[in-house]
């Protein structure tokens, strides 16, 4: 009976937590309408992890190295005719970022800026409003400080991609010096594969966001991508969970022999298999 007491009370302080932090949230996004200040706009499936809905102007935030991630990021931008920048990321598909929704007409690319990098997000940081880069150098203090000043001042919104920023590889999603948060991609769950056939269609992920208007951590399950490359709402339980399976060597009664189902087989034309085949047990 003692114990019930002692858990009651705890629960509803629990309830009052959330429901000062929702209050604050509605209030906040109030707020930001009457004063029409500016926010780079996020993909739907992405607003209720952010207390007003979108990033904050001229402020930087931490992701996880995710280019699905970074190209939904980007499209909200560009599909209101902003321009967009990637620092220090020569292996983002282009291909990929059009699916997402970005302009490419609009994105400029600086794929190996080296050592320079920080000399090149400044100077970008003029015209672009939104820029993605992944640092390969540390940063100083100083040039820090005036990196964030100039963001501020000329209204610029940085995406700061893992990086290098303490010498570690996940420094800069550790933490940039300095940013309004965080947003990481966790927990990914891919559909379209069988026993020995099919493709990847789309993968379910647990989207994170940590900012300092919202002490608590906000998460949301979306599908990045979906079929079509875009970022889309998940509920849980869509996504099949493949159990974890062995490999193993097993002999095929001739060459010519598909091992997939008859359906699979249909669908896709036939080819040439080799004597031994790794299927899952």
């Amino acid at each position: 009976m003692a114990l019930a007491s002692m858990i009651a009370p705890a629960a509803d302080t629990d309830d009052r937590v959330a429901d000062v932090l929702r209050l604050r949230r509605e209030i906040t996004r109030m707020q930001r309408r009457r004063s029409d200040l500016p926010l780079i706009p996020v993909p739907t499936a992405l607003e209720p992890i952010l207390p007003e809905g979108g990033l904050q102007v001229g402020t930087a935030y931490s992701l996880s190295p995710s280019p699905g991630l970074i190209g939904a990021l980007l499209a909200g931008a560009s599909r209101t005719g902003a321009w967009c920048a990637a620092v220090g990321m020569p292996t983002l598909g282009v291909e990929a970022l059009a699916g997402h929704g970005v302009d490419l007409e609009r994105l400029l690319l600086v794929p190996a800026p080296g050592a320079r990098w920080l000399s090149v997000v400044s100077a970008l940081s003029e015209v672009i409003p939104l820029i993605a880069v992944r640092p390969s150098t540390a940063v100083r203090e100083a040039e820090l400080s005036r990196l964030n000043a100039r963001l501020r001042d000329r209204g610029c919104t940085l995406l700061v991609v893992s990086g290098t920023v303490a010498g570690t590889p996940d420094a800069g999603f550790a933490g940039w010096p300095q940013s309004e948060g965080s947003i990481r991609v966790h927990d990914p769950r891919w559909q379209g594969l069988g026993d020995g056939w099919g493709v990847l269609e789309e993968c379910e992920v647990t989207v994170t966001a940590h900012t300092r208007r919202s002490p608590i951590p906000q998460s949301v399950r979306v599908r990045l991508p979906d079929p079509h490359g875009r970022v889309e709402s998940g509920a849980p339980g869509e996504v099949e969970v493949i159990a974890p399976v062995t490999p193993r060597l097993v002999p095929l009664p001739s060459a010519s022999a598909d091992p997939r189902p008859p359906a699979a087989a249909d669908a896709r034309p036939s080819v040439a298999a080799p004597e031994l085949l790794a299927v899952a047990g």
